[in-house]
């Protein structure tokens, strides 16, 4: 993952709400900066935050780095996987800035979909102008029950970000 600015990072933190107890995802392949940024807030907010780690050397760093951390949790993580439930739990938020191919996006978001609780977002991380890909995601978003979907492509240097809903009531 490219740099990643902490302001702009945190300006992008700032839909989320606040609340007790809420729970973050990010399905991550590197960038350690951005896990420490969003660590620190959910930290400090006291949210549980899930870095499901798709690489395994990502997630060797972030296991020693992050093995006494109350609110912080590595996961080693393939998005293989036929289903990403993991204990039964639900997340608020779904950060995205692991690689998916073009050929795997569909039943990521499918399984996606299972783990988000109602009305939760999801948030990916693309390279910044690549319209091919922004096209892909947003027809796959209405195709597998996310809705009011947006892209934020004035926030980053390197990304644009892809925003979009889980549709509460629909879906598999």
């Amino acid at each position: 993952m490219k740099s990643i600015e902490q302001d702009k990072l945190e300006t992008l933190l700032q839909i989320i709400a606040p609340a007790p107890a809420l729970r973050i995802a990010h399905f991550c392949e590197s960038g350690e900066k951005m896990v420490e940024i969003l660590g620190d807030f959910c930290s400090q907010n006291e949210y549980e935050y899930q870095l499901n780690c798709t690489e395994p050397s990502f997630f060797e760093i972030l296991e020693n780095k992050y093995q006494d951390h109350t609110y912080i949790k590595p996961v080693k993580f393939s998005l293989e996987r036929p289903r990403y439930m993991i204990q039964g739990k639900l997340y608020e938020y779904l950060f995205i800035t692991s690689s998916i191919k073009k050929e795997s996006r569909s039943d990521f978001l499918k399984k996606a979909h299972g783990i988000i609780k109602n009305a939760g977002l999801i948030l990916i991380f693309i390279p910044k102008g690549d319209k091919s890909q922004r096209y892909t995601w947003m027809t796959l978003f209405e195709e597998h029950y996310y809705v009011a979907s947006s892209t934020i492509d004035d926030l980053f240097e390197h990304y644009d970000v892809l925003i979009s809903k889980k549709m509460h009531g629909w879906g598999e």
